[in-house]
């Protein structure tokens, strides 16, 4: 079946699409923060009667967090049923002052969509409500059965999701689950990522005095947590930036000469990469590339550090504590279980005698790899070649989507990760975008993907 109709309909309707994602972006659900509990719902509630307005069925399923969407279209009886994933909830927009624009006012800037949740994940996510949009308001029956599951804690971890897919299994049961989450290599570059990396992530404190102390009267006999903390966690990486914890490597699955021959081959342009991010130059583990470093090696990365007094002018305190957050990409075949344990041990035995340390598990995510050569993969490779007139690659991704392996271990399911956007749009970041060309060209490759998957799973 051609889905001429459908392409069509996008085609005329591309700036009512734009217009409904803006009024999705202006809903700030923002999941950690629970002054924006009711926004969660809002957004959630939103979704639902969107889907309910173009003829789907829809439910808001509660979780002991925030809400999930469920919402199923399926024509068929003998179809490829396709489980669609996503999110609706985002990143907080802090540091406000870095924004040119309000967060969630939607802004066009050079052809760019510019809020919070633009790329990740409500402009992603909603393409795919587009695509099928396009599909019923052509009067053109998808050649695919189509369960869409849309969460609202990505952002904090998606604590509650797994007990959704236990309890709801039976009305999961897909062939696949598609997902658009991630990133291209390059602008115009078709990619497929067929590899994440996992995630172990941590909160420490190091306690010293029971309060803070005047540095005058005690600085010079009693040890400074803040100074402790920061050599203890300096010490986690040697002069090749390789993480200095006993058994870290261990289970990392050594790159093969031909995996490092294709990474080599990817078009990925090392100088624009660093010119992109205000460097001129990378600081990689010793021997591995840029594109290998932050893809397929294992990191360690302190991602904040407080204590004391950080405000306006001087206060002259010995702190009572110092904290850190601290986060862990992992490849295949590390768990989060064993380097949570590698790490709170290498700490405990580098902590000085006059303080105590807590460390605190957040959350953490299995790596994942799919085959390339399945045909749910290939057939997401045929369709980014249609929208894009040009060969798709096939790339492992350094960033962790925790619930993919869930959706491995619990439903038996492979995961397609067809993103469309770029490391440039500044996902977590100030000033977060998406390209408006690719948010169509996203909805185009998801109505090519119907009938490419149907034909190759016939």
């Amino acid at each position: 079946m051609s889905p001429t109709a459908p392409l069509r309909y996008a085609q005329q309707h591309t700036d009512a699409f734009v217009g409904e994602l803006e009024t999705l972006l202006r809903i700030p659900s923002v999941s950690t923060d629970p002054d924006h509990a009711h926004d969660v719902q809002q957004a959630a509630q939103w979704l639902a009667e969107h889907f309910r307005s173009l003829g789907v069925d829809a439910e808001v399923w509660p979780t002991d967090g925030h809400p999930v969407v469920y919402a199923t279209h399926h024509p068929h009886d003998d179809a490829p049923t396709i489980l669609v994933y996503g999110h609706y909830d985002v990143q907080p927009p802090d540091p406000l002052d870095e924004w040119d624009h309000p967060p969630f006012e939607p802004t066009h800037v050079n052809g760019d969509l510019v809020a919070r949740g633009s790329c990740d994940d409500k402009g992603q996510m909603f393409m795919h409500v587009k695509a099928l949009e396009s599909y019923l308001k052509s009067d053109t029956t998808p050649p695919v059965n189509l369960t869409f599951l849309i969460e609202g804690e990505e952002e904090i971890g998606s604590a509650h999701l797994p007990q959704v897919l236990d309890t709801y299994a039976d009305r999961l049961d897909a062939d696949l689950v598609l997902i658009s989450d991630t990133s291209m290599l390059a602008e115009g570059q078709p990619t497929i990522t067929y590899g994440l990396r996992g995630l172990a992530y941590l909160e420490v404190t190091l306690q010293g005095p029971n309060r803070d102390l005047h540095s005058g009267l005690y600085g010079g006999a009693v040890e400074n947590p803040i100074n402790a903390l920061s050599q203890m966690l300096a010490d986690l990486h040697d002069d090749d930036h390789r993480v200095t914890i006993p058994g870290f490597y261990d289970d990392v699955r050594p790159l093969t000469d031909e995996e490092r021959t294709t990474i080599a081959g990817l078009p990925f342009d090392e100088d624009h990469w660093l010119d992109e991010i205000g460097l001129d130059t990378a600081r990689t583990e010793n021997g591995y590339s840029i594109l290998e470093a932050i893809s397929v090696r294992p990191t360690l990365d302190v991602n904040g550090i407080w204590g004391g007094y950080t405000g306006e002018g001087a206060k002259t305190v010995l702190p009572a504590a110092a904290h850190a957050k601290v986060s862990m990409r992992l490849v295949p075949n590390q768990t989060p279980e064993v380097i949570y344990d590698a790490f709170e041990q290498c700490l405990r035995e580098r902590v000085p005698d006059t303080m105590t340390l807590t460390v605190k598990r957040l959350h953490g995510g299995q790596p994942v790899l799919v085959e390339p050569d399945q045909p749910i993969m290939q057939a997401a490779g045929a369709a980014m070649d249609q929208t894009f007139d040009r060969e798709t690659v096939f790339v492992r991704h350094g960033g962790s989507i925790p619930i993919v392996a869930e959706f491995q271990q619990r439903l038996g399911l492979d995961s397609v990760l067809m993103g469309f956007g770029l490391e440039s749009d500044a996902i977590h970041s100030p000033n977060e975008k998406f390209g408006l060309d690719r948010y169509a060209k996203g909805i185009e490759t998801i109505i090519h993907y119907y009938p490419e998957l149907a034909k190759r799973l016939a």
